[in-house]
């Protein structure tokens, strides 16, 4: 008898995980206590804190239940929507534009600004999901995924991996190859839209800018001799996507490790600490721009990125909060044609977010929020 040979999967290290994985994943999940005991602190941390052993019981119990019918990563995600939606509207309003004028027909790779680890992506996947459109898969760095219960979560909701954490050039250049193959097959096979931040990691200071090294690595799928980085980028479908917040759950945290500058360490759990906190803390007023795609003289890296960044500063939605902090950081009121929205908070309650901070810290603070309309200044007299 011949055996039936597998066949070779080369993304089977970096893809999100597939309908026929699910089972053993979550199993693995609900006996993970570390996973258990972070989903009880999201929803119950009084209970975790008095009765730990009791509460990690009757959460493990009450998981299980839960997913007993999860059989698919649309089941995960059907299951994990309507926590996510009443939290977001716990703790936000929401609003959307752009997304009418893009095909719902064809996939797209959207190129966003990056301001929570979580939360950026969470909301464009509401906005789609809410339109009848496929959800996204997410890019995600390794190094966010220093446990396997957070790399396992993340990659049964259509999360794939960026490698970060290599040792040399070869090595890199050989990750980035992957990974580019990998998001055109995506796109070009009209699976699953794309979500990618414009530059790695998030823009703590309010710096929207885009890294070429981005489409440069998106254009590494290309047969050498035979395409051209713009056919590349062309049949990727790329379009800039920009979240504004009215309120960052993270600013003083953020803050705080700009004021520290070089040197600073994160510790083993901050970046948990992070994603929880943006996902329970108050951001006001949202709002996410879907962008247009770039026109056929746009299509080189140079002109893309210049076209990317255009978009993050004439789509970004500016609030009160960020004329409050550029008006005390120049010492002037904000005048000329810039648009401001009313927000929902008011400014002696945005200010008091940043008490107990030193003057240093609060001025990066007040700096993250200051910067769009500085940037949306400097292009408007750029003309």
């Amino acid at each position: 008898m011949v055996e039936k040979q597998s066949i070779p999967d080369p993304y089977s290290d970096i893809r999100p995980f597939t309908d026929e994985e699910i089972a053993p994943v979550v199993e693995a999940l609900l006996s993970d206590r570390e996973f258990v005991s972070t989903m009880v602190g999201l929803t119950n941390p009084t209970a975790l804190r008095w009765l730990p052993g009791i509460a990690l019981w009757w959460a493990r119990r009450l998981l299980r239940r839960e997913v007993a019918h999860v059989n698919s990563i649309y089941d995960f995600q059907m299951l994990v929507k309507p926590r996510l939606d009443r939290i977001s509207g716990e703790t936000s309003t929401f609003t959307v534009a752009g997304l009418e004028g893009l095909p719902a027909d064809q996939c797209h790779v959207f190129i966003s600004n990056h301001r929570d680890i979580v939360m950026d992506s969470a909301y464009a996947n509401h906005a789609l999901n809410n339109e009848g459109r496929k959800t996204l898969q997410i890019a995600i760095g390794d190094n966010l995924l220093q446990k396997p219960w957070v790399s396992d979560l993340m990659r049964i909701n259509k999360s794939f991996i960026v490698k970060r954490n290599l040792s040399g050039p070869k090595q890199l250049l050989a990750a980035s190859k992957q990974l580019a193959s990998y998001i055109r097959e995506m796109i070009t096979g009209n699976s699953d839209p794309i979500w990618i931040a414009q530059r790695e990691g998030r823009a703590k200071d309010g710096n929207d800018v885009t890294d070429p090294a981005i489409l440069k690595m998106l254009s590494l799928s290309r047969q050498k001799g035979v395409e051209t980085p713009e056919a590349v980028l062309r049949l990727l479908n790329i379009v800039p996507l920009t979240i504004s917040y009215e309120l960052d759950p993270c600013d003083t945290r953020k803050a705080k490790e700009l004021a520290f500058g070089v040197g600073y360490e994160k510790d083993a759990f901050e970046d948990l600490d992070s994603i929880a906190t943006g996902i329970m803390g108050q951001k006001g007023q949202v709002h996410l721009q879907f962008g247009a795609p770039p026109a056929e003289e746009e299509l080189s890296i140079e002109a893309m990125v210049e076209r990317i960044d255009a978009a993050m500063v004439t789509n970004y939605r500016l609030f009160e909060t960020n004329a409050w902090a550029w008006e005390i950081l120049n010492g002037q009121t904000l005048t000329g044609d810039v648009m401001i929205h009313k927000g929902s908070i008011d400014r002696g309650d945005f200010l008091a977010r940043f008490d107990g901070l030193s003057d240093a810290e609060r001025d990066y603070a007040l700096a993250m929020y200051a910067q769009p309309v500085s940037r949306r200044l400097a292009y408007q007299e750029a003309g």
